[in-house]
């Protein structure tokens, strides 16, 4: 079991950064593969980035591509999420997520965080 804590959400403008954390603990945490997804109102739950435990690859929506990077600090067993050039279209709650596998954690991840709301305005 692993659980997932995410924080540094909140309200920004367009075009500001902004970065999340997510603390995860529980068995194996570390080695797992983590990622971010998010869910704007009215619409699906969207990916938006996941890196491997040894942060040797990292993949991204092609929404957010070139705007936002993920990294991970396995001796804090944090991964974080660093959002430059904000648009009004990524105001969402974003979830913190962990999968035992590469494409578990793009697809279909095992574990979640409660999520925390970003939102940007125009």
């Amino acid at each position: 079991q692993v659980q997932l804590v995410e924080s540094g959400g909140g309200l920004v403008q367009a075009g500001d950064s902004l970065r999340l954390s997510c603390a995860a603990s529980g068995r194996a945490a570390s080695s797992n593969p983590m990622g971010w997804f998010r869910q704007a109102p009215g619409k699906e739950r969207e990916f938006v980035a996941a890196i491997t435990w040894s942060s040797a690859i990292t993949y991204y929506g092609d929404s957010v591509k070139g705007r936002f990077t993920i990294s991970r600090d396995n001796a804090k067993i944090t991964v974080y999420l660093q959002m430059n050039s904000l648009k009004p279209e990524d105001t969402a709650v974003y979830y913190c997520v962990a999968d035992k596998s590469w494409l578990g954690v793009r697809s279909g991840p095992d574990y979640w965080g409660q999520g925390t709301q970003v939102t940007v305005s125009s």
